[in-house]
């Protein structure tokens, strides 16, 4: 019943990835290209570790966490990355003069926006 449960776990995760190498693929932008990766891969991570614990806790009949270490750290990391390759793409773009993404604002700004001493009054 445990192989059943990891071969199901590991199928999961691989179609995870693969949905996320199709987004890769089709999305026509970078920051696009960003998102689906990010998650999918994390999430195909999580279910890998969660099929090797299962795997080798199941001879022993005692949990073995080991595994757990590399997605704690891969969990940490992964989000981090993705931001500083967000922000090395702005920084990029800004540098050659190209048009930016329009800024988020939040619902307490949704106002007008600022005015600026060379926005013409109307």
């Amino acid at each position: 019943m445990i192989e059943l449960i990891v071969a199901l776990l590991l199928v999961a995760s691989g179609a995870l990835v693969l949905t996320a190498a199709v987004g890769l693929w089709r999305l026509p932008d970078f920051f696009l290209r960003l998102h689906a990766p990010a998650m999918a891969s994390t999430l195909g991570a999580w279910l890998v570790a969660l099929a090797t614990v299962l795997h080798f806790s199941a001879p022993a009949q005692a949990p073995s966490l080991q595994a757990w270490l590399v997605i704690v750290l891969l969990s940490i990391t992964a989000p981090v990355s993705t931001v500083v390759l967000a922000r090395a793409a702005l920084f990029r773009r800004r540098q050659a003069g190209d048009p930016l993404p329009p800024p988020l604002r939040s619902t307490a700004e949704s106002g007008p926006a600022p005015r600026t001493p060379e926005t013409p009054e109307p």
